[in-house]
């Protein structure tokens, strides 16, 4: 059975994955990592919703990721660049080669699309 062509992105019916920053990103708490994949990787290509508890951690983006936050704040800080406050209602893109911290400042659920770079 083929996958349908429409695809809803909701936790509803999906077993969510756990996971936490890597140790030696780790700056501050204990974050913990939930996600709901509704897409996962035909074509570089991933959707779904992801939630982090307080905590702050190094990111390195290698991919482009579009973000809408459904509830929380986070502050996402540029190495070297501007800080931005994130909570329900915003919506943005991450591209590659962006590198900072993202600190959970309350419980944060966001839907988000994934699209990894181009193999070649």
């Amino acid at each position: 059975m083929t996958a349908p062509l429409f695809a809803r992105i909701s936790a509803e019916g999906i077993e969510p994955e756990h996971d936490a920053p890597a140790p030696d990103r780790l700056i501050a708490g204990d974050p913990k990592f939930r996600s709901w994949g509704t897409e996962n990787g035909e074509d570089g290509l991933y959707a779904g919703i992801w939630e982090a508890t307080p905590g702050k951690w190094r990111f390195e983006y290698t991919e482009w990721e579009f973000c809408h936050i459904l509830s929380g704040v986070s502050v996402i800080t540029e190495d070297g660049g501007e800080a931005y406050t994130v909570r329900a209602g915003d919506s943005f893109v991450l591209r590659p080669g962006l590198k900072g911290t993202w600190e959970v400042l309350e419980t944060t659920r966001k839907e988000y699309v994934i699209k990894l770079p181009e193999a070649g």
